[in-house]
């Protein structure tokens, strides 16, 4: 569990009460990233699942170019940024552009499959 939690996990086996470790500062920031990144997320495939009842995208393919579309406008200028200005490794940068892949087309292609509401008053 360590891996996945960090230093909250090994203050939560080292404390003596549950109400210790509710009150620590390992706790609360573990609280409020998790929290942030499951905000993000769902405000992402919010963004994205709107975009495609927007477009009226039905296809795997539309829904793919969708993802690529939004990932060449969000992602791509800090990369390029990555690679030509701050001389980051080429590995690193590009494990880091595959990630943002598989979050932005990843997602869109998902949720076409999934099936978004094309109108919420019907």
């Amino acid at each position: 569990m360590t891996p996945l939690f960090g230093q909250a996990y090994q203050r939560a086996r080292l404390s003596n009460s549950k109400e210790e470790f509710a009150k620590s500062r390992e706790a609360t920031s573990a609280v409020m990233a998790w929290g942030s990144s499951l905000a993000g997320s769902a405000l992402q495939s919010y963004g994205i699942g709107a975009l495609i009842n927007a477009t009226g995208t039905l296809s795997y393919r539309g829904a793919a170019y969708l993802g690529g579309l939004i990932f060449a406008a969000t992602s791509a200028p800090g990369f390029i940024s990555e690679l030509f200005v701050e001389k980051r490794a080429f590995e690193t940068v590009g494990i880091n552009v595959l990630a943002k892949l598989f979050e932005t087309v990843g997602l869109s292609v998902f949720l076409t499959w999934w099936g978004t509401r094309t109108n919420p008053f019907e």
